[in-house]
């Protein structure tokens, strides 16, 4: 028996309630410092470089949601009420650390430099996109970036990312992999075996989870009973933080020093962001149906974009005339990016089949010639342009 077990003589049993994780907080929505609260080693380059990525992350947000009420986008999906986390731990890497995001982490990725083209050629998938038009949109990824492009199936990731953490871990590259997810995708069976391996193995991986409230509709107090997903970490051993997912400071801060944990001792750390979803989950969804406006009242007077503002205005590094003009540049930005986008050509109908073999095999060279056939055939039901097809 191990020296440092507890023997007890009776039955003893733990409430399910006995951990209950604080919340990390730096900043007050007024940008003030909270009085002792540790913060992040940010100098003014960095903290506007953040900024400016929050603040294009909702421009592009509002304008790419608009555009799928045109009829212009098939799909779409926002992070408004969420860019403190998805910037905020971008911020806190190394660029060659590796992201395996859900997708709500537009934020990083426009962090990392992915420019207006780039996110608009994934969203229309046309031939400049980097995935050829194979997914929907915001399905975004980018080998230069190192991002991970994002999968529709829910927590696949996150086995993955501490698959590709370990990989890191054997070869040495005192790199980091951090997989980014809803608490929703944390009630999936990929959540705990890959927080299992990681702790077994001491892989240099870390688990954000976002807990924005609801997993599409269904709010947390129904996904489960205990003290949200932080604490689930120390059933398997590993180490575990909660931080205001609003704040960007406590962000960035608590992620500095979950990655100094994972690279310079292997060991893997899950953070809790506590966010809320303002906008609906997606373009497909209508949240009125199961949540009220006051409860969105009540968080968007937690906005993170004003809160940073504000930090900024009183550090004197911002003020109200480069507020306009920021919003001003990046509206019409957005709005040029995106019509250009639009009148690319769709990417090659050839490319369906390639990627996987060096050659494709028969099968699949018939299957595209079929394909073809049918769109001669019904020359109405698709656009001119698809796929260099000719019609005639």
């Amino acid at each position: 028996m191990d020296n440092q077990e507890r023997v007890i003589h009776a039955p003893e049993f733990t409430p399910g309630n006995a951990l209950q994780i604080p919340i990390y907080r730096v900043l007050q929505q007024d940008g003030s410092i909270i009085p002792g609260a540790v913060v992040p080693d940010l100098d003014e380059a960095q903290a506007l470089k953040i900024y400016r990525a929050m603040v294009f992350t909702r421009v592009l947000d509002e304008r790419m949601l608009a555009a799928q009420r045109q009829g212009r986008l098939s799909f779409y999906l926002q992070s408004t009420g969420e860019e403190a986390t998805t910037v905020g731990f971008a911020a806190a890497l190394d660029d060659a650390d590796m992201i395996m995001a859900q997708y709500r982490e537009q934020g990083a990725l426009a962090y990392r430099g992915f420019s207006i083209e780039e996110f608009m050629n994934q969203l229309f998938g046309n031939d400049q996109d980097y995935g050829k038009g194979r997914q929907m949109p915001i399905h975004y990824g980018s080998r230069e970036l190192h991002y991970m492009t994002i999968s529709s199936p829910l927590a696949t990731q996150i086995p993955q990312a501490t698959g590709y953490a370990y990989g890191q871990k054997l070869a040495g590259q005192q790199r980091c992999t951090v997989t980014v997810f809803g608490e929703g995708a944390a009630s999936e069976g990929d959540f705990h075996a890959a927080l299992n391996m990681a702790a077994v193995l001491k892989v240099p991986v870390i688990f954000l989870c976002r807990n924005n409230g609801y997993a599409i509709s269904t709010p947390s107090s129904e996904q489960f009973a205990g003290d949200g997903i932080a604490p689930r970490a120390v059933g398997y051993g590993m180490q575990s933080i909660r931080v205001d997912g609003n704040d960007v400071l406590a962000v960035c801060k608590a992620m500095q020093e979950a990655r100094k944990l994972a690279v310079e001792q292997n060991e893997p750390v899950l953070v809790e962001a506590m966010s809320y979803r303002l906008a609906a989950h997606s373009s497909s969804d209508d949240p009125s149906g199961y949540r009220n406006k006051a409860e969105e009242d009540k968080w968007r007077a937690k906005d993170p974009i004003l809160r940073m503002k504000n930090w900024l205005l009183a550090q004197n590094w911002w003020d109200e005339a480069q507020e306009k003009q920021l919003l001003e540049e990046l509206r019409q930005q957005v709005l040029a990016a995106m019509k250009l986008a639009q009148q690319r050509p769709p990417a090659k109908l050839e490319d369906l089949i390639t990627d996987v073999y060096d050659e494709p095999p028969a099968l699949l060279r018939q299957q595209l010639e079929n394909l073809k056939a049918h769109i001669r055939k019904y020359p109405a039901a698709y656009p001119k342009s698809a796929g260099g097809i000719d019609h005639g």
